[in-house]
């Protein structure tokens, strides 16, 4: 074991991450302006751990000046949130603003101002309008590419002078990765066409707002915030290589090469016709998509996915699924978070970080999500109410270690933002598994307290430096 010391530069972000949808709670929300997630857990609650949903998730939209004050108190230089299209909006088809609803951000960007935290807010984060889902399909018609710009623009009218960092989306591949893909939420409808028809016009839909953004000549940065699965194979052999390549190019790529390169990859394209995945798209979208790349990316990064090549052949009645590639891989004797069901390897970050510079030409990034999901963290509880939370503190500090190394190698990461600042609701696990810096406490009315790594990212932040123990010695 050895002890280390890693200054934090001065211009790095030490912040923290949430979602309109997984905090703020129904409060003030009119008839019709359910999300995919509203609807989704009206029609399937029993799927949601306890029933907890985003009925009243943290109540932020009533509480946010404590929220803010803690924020402030953690030492978070930067939060990032997502403005909720489906309630931003009374009419999606004309843009008219819920007035009651934009008052709300208004006086949230207040506060935070006041606290001297650098808002970054995100177009949409799962939060696709319920009935355009129902009326149009969702993000498979261009017709919702189409209101999405005008609600982009509507946004920016109100509030681009006051925030400096956007981004587009959240995840943009999940939603239909698990609805279209996977089949394994609502509505359960499995079709790859589907699938790709939501990623093509999500990346159509990041263009246009880039163009729209530099068009309306804003000050400030329009990026989007990805998850890519950082993916090893099982061994050097050029099969399991191989499986790793195609679950990177049908999941990581087919939104960092549009978003960063302006263009898909000519292999996912071969592959796609190949397997006859019919979905639409035309020359003037991908000169759109070539035209309009982003400033900055986020990446959202947790673990890393591990796969080998497929042991049994593809069954010919069986529509195509990118699976047909690869099988996941489990490293025996792995570290695991139990409560997750995840590996925790820090190296990811390094992984990342290389990639960004080798690939995409040391592109601006930073980690827009990372954290430690804990099943019954009352257990943690010291003798004066604070949630010992050490096993967080140690996340933290071996994946922020990682991603200083990278910017003392001259890769171009721009900071750390924690999933996340309080516990929050997750599609499914609810409140299961707790991330925040702050306790929600729903056995008494989601009292807020802070956790033991509350006051250590203080610490952090008024410091600038990071001192950790390593594992790196025999024994």
């Amino acid at each position: 074991m050895s002890k280390v010391t890693i200054d934090i530069p001065v211009d790095f972000m030490l912040g923290a991450a949430a979602s309109a949808w997984q905090t703020e709670g129904w409060h003030g929300k009119k008839a019709g302006q359910d999300s995919y997630l509203d609807a989704w857990y009206q029609h399937d609650r029993h799927v949601w751990h306890n029933g907890y949903g985003p009925a009243v998730a943290t109540d932020f939209i009533n509480r946010y000046r404590e929220d803010v004050a803690l924020m402030k108190a953690c030492g978070l230089t930067h939060y990032r949130t997502s403005i909720n299209w489906s309630r931003f909006l009374l009419d999606y088809e004309t843009a008219e603003v819920d007035e009651e609803y934009a008052r709300y951000y208004d006086s949230l960007l207040d506060e935070m101002e006041a606290s001297g935290i650098e808002p970054m807010l995100c177009l949409e984060h799962y939060e696709l309008p319920a009935t355009l889902l129902e009326k149009y399909g969702g993000w498979g018609a261009r017709k919702v590419v189409d209101l999405f710009v005008r609600y982009a623009e509507t946004v920016f009218a109100r509030y681009a002078h006051r925030v400096k960092r956007w981004f587009v989306f959240n995840e943009p591949i999940v939603v239909q990765t698990r609805v279209y893909l996977d089949a394994l939420r609502w509505p359960y409808q499995q079709s790859t066409a589907t699938w790709m028809q939501w990623n093509h016009h999500k990346n159509l839909a990041t263009a246009r707002v880039v163009a729209l953004f530099r068009a309306g000549g804003w000050p400030g940065s329009i990026g989007t915030i990805l998850n890519p699965e950082v993916t090893w194979p099982r061994s050097s052999a050029p099969h399991d290589r191989h499986a790793a390549e195609m679950y990177d190019l049908f999941y990581n790529r087919v939104f960092l090469d549009p978003a960063i390169k302006g263009e898909y990859p000519p292999a996912l394209l071969q592959l796609l016709a190949q397997h006859q995945v019919a979905w639409e798209y035309s020359d003037e979208d991908l000169a759109l998509i070539a035209a309009h790349r982003v400033d900055e990316v986020g990446l959202n990064l947790y673990y890393p996915h591990r796969v080998k090549a497929p042991s049994r052949a593809w069954p010919a009645e069986t529509p195509f699924h990118p699976a047909r590639y690869y099988e996941p891989f489990e490293l025996p004797g792995r570290r695991m978070n139990p409560s997750r069901g995840w590996e925790i390897q820090p190296r990811i970050v390094a992984d990342i970080a290389c990639r960004m510079r080798d690939e995409y030409g040391n592109f601006p990034w930073f980690i827009a999500e990372n954290g430690m999901g804990i099943e019954n963290e009352a257990r943690f509880r010291n003798a004066q109410g604070e949630i010992q939370d050490d096993y967080r503190i140690d996340f933290i500090a071996e994946h922020l270690y990682e991603a200083l190394l990278a910017r003392q190698a001259g890769i171009n990461c721009r900071g750390y933002m924690l999933w996340a600042f309080t516990d929050n609701v997750s599609p499914m696990n609810a409140f299961k598994n707790r991330y925040g810096l702050i306790e929600i406490d729903l056995e008494n009315q989601r009292q807020r307290r802070m956790k033991k790594s509350a006051r250590w990212f203080r610490q952090l932040r008024d410091s600038r430096q990071l001192t950790l123990t390593l594992d790196d010695q025999p024994r």
